[in-house]
């Protein structure tokens, strides 16, 4: 019997088309463990703000008599420092809180990261005198407590150029 033609540099093509495959296959994986990262670190931050706004909020609830005076309203982060080792009085107490959670906003969130708190006791049927709040009374009036902070390349219409996606917690609460 005579040997069959030989057939030479096929089996060398179909290992390139292998690779090929593979690399484009490699490709999809690696664009998938990035947007999967990303999205990750965005869950991170949220559950970052989720906490500094419940932690501002016991703080808050915790010292009504500074609610009431509006001690906490403001923009953060601030300066606002106060050393309580030794006690302090509402209004000093308030200060320390408005500093240690400055600090936590930029320890824990992106450099650009804002807040803002709002308090409002307006149409309320009592408000307490000076004198009155002394006594600790719940405060009755809503505080607005809104966090913004930008993601990089998350959200609608972020590009893998690294757009950043603006984005804002809101929460209206009782203290």
């Amino acid at each position: 019997m005579l040997p069959g033609p030989r057939q030479r540099g096929v089996t060398l093509i179909e290992v390139l088309v292998a690779m090929l495959v593979f690399g484009i296959g490699l490709l999809g994986v690696a664009g998938l463990l990035l947007l999967s990262a990303r999205a990750n670190h965005a869950a991170y931050l949220r559950t970052q703000v989720t906490f500094l706004a419940q932690g501002m909020a016991d703080r808050m609830q915790a010292n009504p008599v500074g609610v009431w005076n509006g001690d906490y309203n403001g923009v953060y982060p601030d300066t606002a420092a106060q050393d309580c080792a030794a006690g302090c009085t509402p209004h000093q107490l308030a200060l320390h809180d408005r500093g240690r959670w400055s600090s936590q906003l930029a320890t824990f969130l992106p450099p650009d990261a804002k807040a803002d708190i709002a308090c409002d006791s307006h149409g309320l049927a009592y408000v307490p005198s000076a004198e009155q709040r002394l006594l600790r009374p719940p405060f009755g009036g809503n505080c607005a407590m809104t966090i913004t902070w930008t993601e990089q390349g998350v959200g609608a219409g972020a590009s893998e150029a690294g757009d950043h996606a603006p984005q804002t917690f809101a929460w209206t609460f009782q203290p």
